[in-house]
C-alpha cells in the first residue's frame, strides 16, 4: 500500500478562501488596466488621426479667441476636407515666425499627457489664424485702413475683426502660391502674420503641408465654449482666382 499525504482540512479550505478572495481583487486589476490603455490608446488614434486640443498663448486673435482659451482642431482638413476662405487653422511655424515667442515649459508628465492627446498642446511650435486667401488667390490692402480685396473684390471683416483694429496698417499686394495659404490674425494690429513674412520663401504665405488642421469649437473656459463657426459670407462675393 503506498503512502498518501493528506493536507489538513483546515489549511485546504484557507487556501481556497484565499483564492476566491484574490479573484475578483486580480480581475478587477486586469479589467482597470485594460481600459486605462485602451483609452490611452483611442486619445492617441484620436490626436493624430481626427482631432486636438490646442492652447492659445497670444492675443492675435482677439476678440474670437482670448488667451488661455483651449481649442478643438479637427485633423479632417486639410485631407478628406478642403479648407476653405474664413476657416481659423492651426500650423506648425513655417520657418522664423516664433523666433521672439517665449516657450512654455512643461515637464515629463505633461509632455506625456500631451504627446496621447490627454492635455492641450502648448502652441510652442504652432500658431493660429485665419485663412484670407487660398491657392492662385490675389490679396491685396493698400495699408491705410480700407477692406482688404480677395481677386479684386472688397471684402467686408467686421464679423470677426477685433473691436478697433483696421484691415491691415501694411500695404501689400501678394498671389498666393499654389500648395499655400495667406492667413492672418483677427487682432490685425497685434499679430505677426503672413504680413510680417513677406521677405520669406513664399512671400508669407504658409504651405498648407504644414496646417495641422481647422479649430471649430472652444472647449475652455466653461464661460466661453462654443462653436467656431466659418463666416463664408464675409467671402460669398469672391470670385475664383483668374
Amino acid at each position: 500500500m503506498t503512502d498518501q499525504h493528506a493536507a489538513p482540512a483546515g489549511h485546504e479550505a484557507a487556501g481556497r478562501s484565499e483564492e476566491r478572495r484574490r479573484g475578483p481583487v486580480t480581475s478587477f486589476l486586469r479589467e482597470t488596466a485594460i481600459i486605462l490603455v485602451s483609452a490611452i490608446v483611442l486619445s492617441w488614434l484620436v490626436k493624430t488621426f481626427l482631432a486636438q486640443a490646442f492652447f492659445i498663448p497670444s492675443a492675435s486673435m482677439h476678440d474670437t479667441l482670448l488667451e488661455g482659451d483651449r481649442v478643438l482642431v479637427s485633423k479632417l482638413a486639410p485631407g478628406p476636407l478642403d479648407i476653405h476662405r474664413g476657416d481659423i487653422v492651426v500650423f506648425s511655424d513655417p520657418g522664423g515666425w516664433l523666433d521672439q515667442q517665449t516657450v512654455p515649459e512643461t515637464n515629463v508628465v505633461q509632455d506625456a499627457l500631451i504627446a496621447i492627446g490627454l492635455m492641450p498642446q502648448q502652441s510652442e511650435d504652432h500658431l493660429i489664424k485665419r485663412v484670407i486667401g487660398l491657392p492662385g488667390d490675389r490679396v491685396a490692402s493698400t495699408g491705410d485702413g480700407s477692406p482688404l480685396t480677395v481677386n479684386g473684390e472688397p471684402v467686408d471683416e467686421s464679423e470677426y475683426l477685433a473691436p478697433g483694429a483696421s484691415p491691415s496698417h501694411i500695404a501689400f499686394d501678394v498671389v498666393v502660391p499654389s500648395g499655400s495659404v495667406w492667413v492672418m490674425g483677427d487682432n490685425r494690429q497685434q499679430s505677426a502674420d503672413s504680413r510680417f513674412h513677406l521677405g520669406d520663401p513664399g512671400g508669407g504665405s504658409v504651405p498648407i503641408d504644414d496646417v495641422v488642421g481647422t479649430a471649430f469649437v472652444k472647449l475652455w473656459p466653461l464661460d466661453r465654449i462654443g462653436l467656431l463657426r466659418n463666416p463664408g459670407d464675409v467671402f460669398a462675393d469672391v470670385p475664383d482666382p483668374s
